[in-house]
């Protein structure tokens, strides 16, 4: 009754409601004006709802995630973590600004990381917007208040995406003579970003984090309840597919 329950409520919050409101439409249209126009309003309802179903979004992003899997005794002489985000003037434990949450999975990760290894944690993210954070400066204050020293953090603050983060960080590797890392980003983001990198010269061992998805899919029938968080994770799958796309044939 429970699930009964959830799923009856997703169609009536959006955006469950307005694809009930548009089959309404398609039915109307069949009976009072021109069918063809209630099959393209059929045809479309039904292509935005099955994207907007967690069963849609869980196969589209678990593509993504199982491109790698973290190796299971990793090695390396430096661990590169990406940014993701970050809050310009949040109030914060030991200043202002704070990782969003998907960066902020990556750090828990790549800190752990840093504490089994004991090699240098290159964080790389820039201030994307003027309203947002520099990542990897907020990053490293976070690396200090876990115990991570000083000396063990590189900083690269000036990249604003992923092909910058690749670019500038190859650098700075090159340049603190470092040429096994470990990259660490969230699993969506991994295909891509071992492209960039291997785009600028770096071969990188990469130790995905961050998963949304689990290995094992499990199927039950509230997973084709339309939600706006699995369309957001719809979208943020075939948008990463894009931009793979895009890195590999345009080199951007």
């Amino acid at each position: 009754m429970i699930y009964l329950l959830k799923f009856g409520a997703s169609l009536i919050l959006p955006p469950g409601i307005f694809f009930v409101l548009f089959l309404l439409l398609a039915i109307y249209c069949w009976k009072y004006t021109k069918k063809y126009v209630a099959i393209i309003i059929l045809i479309l309802t039904m292509s935005l709802y099955l994207l907007s179903t967690s069963w849609m979004s869980q196969k589209l992003v678990s593509n993504l995630e199982n491109e790698y899997n973290p190796p299971v005794f990793p090695t390396g002489d430096a661990i590169i973590m990406l940014g993701g985000g970050a809050t310009l003037d949040t109030p914060d434990v030991s200043g202002t600004g704070e990782l969003r949450s998907i960066p902020a999975n990556r750090l828990l990760t790549a800190v752990r990381l840093q504490k089994l290894l004991n090699v240098p944690i290159l964080v790389s993210g820039g201030q994307v917007y003027e309203d947002s954070g520099k990542e990897a400066v907020i990053a490293k204050r976070v690396l200090l208040d876990l115990g991570v020293p000083e000396s063990k953090i590189l900083v690269e603050d000036k990249s604003l995406n992923t092909k910058q983060n690749a670019r500038f960080s190859a650098q700075i590797l090159r340049d603190h003579e470092l040429y096994e890392p470990i990259l660490v980003t969230s699993a969506f983001h991994m295909k891509r970003a071992v492209l960039n990198f291997e785009q600028e010269g770096v071969t990188v061992t990469a130790y995905p984090a961050d998963y949304i998805e689990n290995k094992e899919q499990v199927f039950h029938y509230n997973k084709l309840a339309p939600s706006a968080g699995a369309l957001a994770d719809t979208e943020m799958a075939l948008q990463e597919n894009l931009r793979f796309l895009v890195t590999k044939y345009l080199k951007y």
